[in-house]
């Protein structure tokens, strides 16, 4: 029998284990990969000497690559909390805590961000300086380090002494019982153990990506005036539901209340494209919260982020230690906009309070408000609160090391007692999470319970009430079309030199709606009709393809095929409901005729059919940014053996032949069609000394850098690529 057992989990993650050297080793840890284990049974609850506690790793294997397909590889905080606290490995008296710290295990690099990323989940800003830094008073300041150390049991702890990291090079590095880990090339490892050995491969297949860990039934939301749809009641922990959460519709705008692990699983169930989105706004920086914000990057324009500059601060910096920089680019990501802490913050007419909540972490709970017949309809969003139980424990005088004063326990059972039509509260239990008994004779209308993986017990029950994930409830019934409201201004950014009368004309057509799964355009067939997307989201496919490219609003599917008659050469299909305005094919070519664009649209086909298929701008990017790209390229044709540098304004999109990056380290990457070179948006200095050879005649699209990087999304995948080439190597 052999001693090594190695069982694929899912895409991009492994379990190895070696029971004679008690080695339990995760391999390869993206978001959710605690909710794997325990589908496939590698974590489990187990009663061992009396105490109940739960089986799992006590090592963990990081991937090389910090991004891979636009996801971030390593998170590694809830395998790390499972390990601490679900398993004992840490915990005082405990039959699993034999004096081993767990290992995080990889390259130097890899390890030392995910100990400085582990820490700012733990702890969030650890200094009263950070805190003034972010704009906290200086009597606020010492207030929420009293509670942090309060909530650390008296002092913040560094990393390492939660955690034992292990630095793999490539010769063999021992982890423990006689079991080495090496690695044999970038994000290939070799685990041996007596004379066996397992090979572990952490890269990514072309177009694959990391898989959610539920299935969520699809929905088509009614879009009313102001509403609550609830998309996640459940932790980190839960296997079958997304973390709690919300979104906001407020005038037909979309904003999520937090973006959790698997957030476009969320938003693809919910029939909403990411570019729908208006804002986010974040209570905290734990990753059941947090994780998702990377995945809303993936738009070509910057989202809105409303948070108050402290937890805005902290998660810029917790995702700069997670991609080991010393500082991340978070403005050019998303456009910030602070909140003041305990006032009302007018948001476009949606009114928005922020309040402190008692956490390790910088947190506020959300209160949202909009004046309507006979006063406010109001929503409190309470994540991530402690118990009054806990807090009461905490309760000292105000000059006291660590602790909480009682004016600021009676502050937060005020604002927490404060009643609304409907409020989320969090039960999760334990020390930083709340109760449901708090709440007992809560004054609103309508109490939602989240923030648990168990199921809610009588007394719970008889509090408040679940609310599956999909559930709306309506505040303030619209009277309006949004959807044409969208498709309007779709339809004025698609066609900006267009006179009105003729944007009314399109828009008096039929707004169809597509099952989720359901074919809107064959492949090989004539389109009779060209749409436009106004929510949710699709994709592109070509049988002799790999992968598909996702269209949100605001993409034209069918239009070529429409107006010349030809058969499409390509099929779409509905990821999500998709709601989209159908125009007719004569009634198209009668608008483009008459407009005299036919010219412009045939003729930038082949560039913007070109710049769709590379996968720099295959997601999240609409018809009118990449219309907007074509017309700022310029085609630049370099000849056999010629040579350059990587341009320093310029974006170089290989269209055909091909060309050798020679990077300074020796080492030489292909660039073939579809393949992009250029300094890229980090303002680093790694790619000194990078030569382009070109190995045949080649032609290459020349985009402006600073247009092609404003884009969030290519921005991002911009930075995957450097850090690749540059910064993520062994």
């Amino acid at each position: 029998m052999a001693a090594i057992r190695k069982i694929a989990v899912s895409s991009g993650i492994y379990w190895v284990e070696i029971a004679d050297a008690d080695v339990r080793l995760l391999c390869g840890c993206p978001v959710d990969a605690v909710k794997h284990l325990v589908k496939k049974g590698f974590i489990a609850s187990v009663e061992r000497d009396g105490m109940e506690c739960e089986t799992g790793p006590n090592a963990i294997l990081l991937s090389d690559l910090a991004i891979q397909s636009g996801r971030v590889c390593n998170y590694a905080e809830f395998p790390v909390l499972q390990m601490l606290y679900m398993q004992g490995l840490i915990v005082p008296e405990h039959p699993n805590n034999q004096g081993t710290l767990p290992m995080l295990i990889g390259s130097r690099r890899q390890v030392d961000a995910q100990m400085a990323y582990i820490f700012r989940g733990n702890y969030g800003l650890e200094s009263a300086r950070e805190l003034l830094e972010a704009g906290v008073p200086a009597l606020l300041a010492e207030e929420l380090m009293r509670m942090k150390r309060a909530f650390a049991f008296g002092r913040i702890r560094q990393t390492d002494e939660l955690l034992q990291p292990v630095y793999v090079e490539e010769s063999p590095t021992p982890i423990g019982g006689g079991v080495t880990v090496s690695r044999s090339g970038l994000n290939l490892f070799r685990i041996a153990y007596r004379g066996e050995h397992v090979d572990v491969d952490l890269t990514l297949a072309p177009g694959e990506t990391y898989e959610c860990s539920y299935r969520l039934e699809s929905h088509l939301l009614r879009r009313d005036y102001f509403s609550v749809v609830h998309s996640g009641d459940g932790d980190g922990w839960d296997i079958n539901r997304p973390a709690m959460s919300s979104i906001v519709l407020f005038q037909g705008r979309v904003y999520l209340i937090d973006a959790g692990p698997n957030i476009q699983a969320s938003l693809d169930a919910l029939g909403i494209g990411v570019n729908e989105i208006e804002g986010v706004f974040q209570t905290h920086c734990h990753d059941d919260h947090f994780a998702g914000l990377t995945q809303l990057m993936c738009s070509d324009r910057r989202i809105k982020y409303f948070a108050v500059p402290m937890v805005r601060a902290t998660v810029a910096k917790k995702l700069a230690a997670m991609l080991g920089e010393t500082e991340f680019e978070f403005g050019d990501f998303f456009e910030v906009r602070d909140l003041q802490l305990d006032e009302w913050n007018e948001i476009d007419g949606l009114d928005v309070k922020p309040m402190l909540s008692p956490h390790p972490v910088e947190t506020t709970c959300f209160r949202f408000r909009v004046f309507w017949e006979n006063g406010y309809r109001t929503y409190a969003h309470l994540a991530d609160i402690a118990s009054f139980e806990v807090l009461q424990g905490m309760l000292s005088a105000d000059d006291a090391a660590e602790g909480i004063s009682a004016e600021r326990l009676a502050r937060t059972r005020r604002d927490y007692a404060e009643p609304a039509n409907v409020k989320k509260i969090d039960i999760g239990g334990g020390l930083i999470h709340g109760a449901a008994a708090d709440f007992l004779g809560d004054a609103s209308d309508r109490l939602v319970l989240a923030h648990t993986h168990r199921l809610l017990t009588g007394q719970e029950r008889a509090i408040g009430s679940g609310a599956p994930f999909g559930t709306v409830d309506v505040l303030i019934e619209g009277a309006t079309d949004q959807l044409r409201r969208n498709a309007f201004d779709y339809l004025r950014e698609y066609f900006p030199t267009v006179q009105m009368h003729w944007i009314r004309h399109l828009m008096n057509n039929q707004i169809v709606t597509f099952n989720p799964e359901a074919l809107l355009i064959k492949e090989g067939q004539a389109a009779s009709d060209a749409f436009l997307i106004l929510s949710g989201s699709a994709e592109l496919l070509r049988a002799t393809g790999h992968g598909g490219y996702v269209l949100f609003g605001g993409s034209m599917l069918g239009e070529i095929s429409a107006l010349l008659g030809t058969s499409a050469e390509e099929a779409y299909r509905a990821i999500s409901f998709v709601q989209a305005l159908r125009v007719p094919r004569d009634i198209y070519r009668d608008f483009v005729t008459r407009n005299s664009l036919y010219r412009g649209i045939v003729q930038s086909r082949q560039e913007t059919d070109f710049l769709r298929r590379s996968p720099l701008f295959a997601e999240g990017v609409s018809g009118f940014t990449l219309n907007r790209l074509v017309q700022a390229s310029k085609v630049k044709t370099f000849d056999e053996d010629s040579e350059c540098e990587p341009p320093e304004s310029m974006l170089l999109l290989i269209h055909s032949g091909s060309a050798l990056l020679e990077k300074p380290d020796g080492s030489a990457e292909l660039l073939a069609a579809g393949s992009h070179v250029g300094l890229g948006p980090l303002g680093k200095t790694a790619h000194r000394g990078s030569r382009i050879r070109f190995r045949e005649r080649t032609k290459t699209y020349a985009l402006p850098l600073e247009l092609a990087g404003s884009l969030p999304v290519v921005r991002w995948k911009l930075i995957e690529t450097y850090r690749r080439r540059y910064l993520d190597v062994y």
